[in-house]
């Protein structure tokens, strides 16, 4: 999987800058926001939208939403190189989501570098996280594969239905961050991913699935797949989190026990705080709580995790549903070599290191 995500990287970069270019000129402003009323001001718009958003792609990231959408488009029996520019919907998408959710979060470091709002100051991240959610939609409006006019209406009603999930999701997540106790059970929790995380995943698939005309139970399969490997992915990026500060991962990119700083309700935190004794989830939920924590109160945090067996427990969930995810695509008729890149995805997003 690392390979197909490496082969496609590239491809799927410059998709991206044909949508939102590295460089804004009058010419593109005009191409894409149609005439202005009055004048433009690129540079301003270079400086607000074009800077910050290149600035987080640059920084890295998988790409394996793009990514797996292409694999899909393949399995489906279409050309991937003819669909590159839909593949961006979802991946602009998810790194809007990333702006947004460190200015809620109060996050310090993105992919090993300042977050946004740190270097551009909370309103440019904000606005151009917001404007990262509108930006594809003009794939769709462009129409550069000539969709029929349904499939891009069906393409339009799914983006707006699972888009509004996401901050359902987005919106359990800030509650728990804003109180004082841990109260979400575990299945709220991963009710949580599927929303914020999994509907990420869910427009991945149901996206290429309504591209190439598939049958509405095919499509439901498809996306059933990439929501429960979603969810599987956002537990194994808490596990990672834990272990990087713990110094068994590789390079994170974010600050040491990054979670724990933030607060942040986790399914490791609820099973630790379901399985510790009284002392140790009153000390856990103290520094979770706490304004800011010293190095030495972070580790104390993470030996509590680790000690109630907690990193174990969240792995066994991430793997079964990694093995439910394959379940769900075991009906379906794709060939061998993309049924190999499906089954492997669900194994790369639990056993990665970064």
């Amino acid at each position: 999987m690392r390979k197909t995500l490496a082969d496609w990287r590239p491809a799927i970069d410059d998709a991206i800058a044909d949508l939102v270019p590295r460089e804004i000129d009058t010419d593109y402003l005009e191409s894409f926001f149609g005439d202005p009323t009055y004048e433009y001001d690129p540079d301003g718009i270079q400086r607000a939208l074009s800077n910050p958003i290149w600035d987080l792609l640059d920084r890295g990231g998988k790409r394996w939403r793009a990514v797996l959408f292409l694999v899909f488009i393949e399995g489906f029996g279409e050309d991937p190189a003819e669909y590159l520019p839909y593949a961006c919907i979802p991946e602009i998408l998810h790194n809007g989501t990333i702006i947004v959710d460190d200015v809620e979060d109060g996050a310090a470091i993105r992919r090993g570098e300042p977050a946004l709002h740190h270097g551009y100051g909370q309103d440019v991240a904000l606005n151009a996280g917001n404007a990262m959610y509108f930006l594809p939609l003009k794939v769709l409006a462009d129409d550069p594969a000539d969709l029929p006019a349904d499939r891009r209406l069906a393409a339009y009603e799914m983006l707006t239905y699972e888009l509004n999930r996401t901050h359902l999701g987005q919106g359990m997540d800030i509650c728990w961050h804003n109180e004082s106790e841990v109260r979400a059970t575990p299945e709220q929790y991963l009710e949580m991913c599927a929303c914020k995380t999994g509907c990420l995943g869910r427009i991945v698939a149901r996206l290429a699935a309504i591209i190439a005309d598939q049958p509405p139970e095919v499509e439901e399969a498809v996306a059933r797949y990439a929501e429960l490997t979603a969810v599987a992915f956002q537990i194994g990026d808490d596990i990672l989190d834990v272990e990087n500060s713990l110094g068994r991962a590789g390079d994170f990119g974010k600050e040491f026990g990054n979670d724990i700083h933030e607060g942040k309700t986790t399914l490791l935190v609820i099973h630790a705080m379901q399985q510790s004794d009284s002392e140790q989830a009153k000390r856990l939920q103290e520094i979770l709580n706490a304004d800011s924590n010293t190095d030495a109160e972070v580790r104390e945090a993470l030996e509590i995790i680790e000690e109630t067996g907690s990193l174990a427990s969240a792995r066994e969930r991430a793997l079964d549903l990694a093995a439910q995810a394959r379940a769900e695509i075991e009906p379906l008729e794709f060939d061998d070599e993309t049924g190999r890149k499906l089954r492997e995805f669900t194994e790369f997003v639990i056993d990665r290191d970064e």
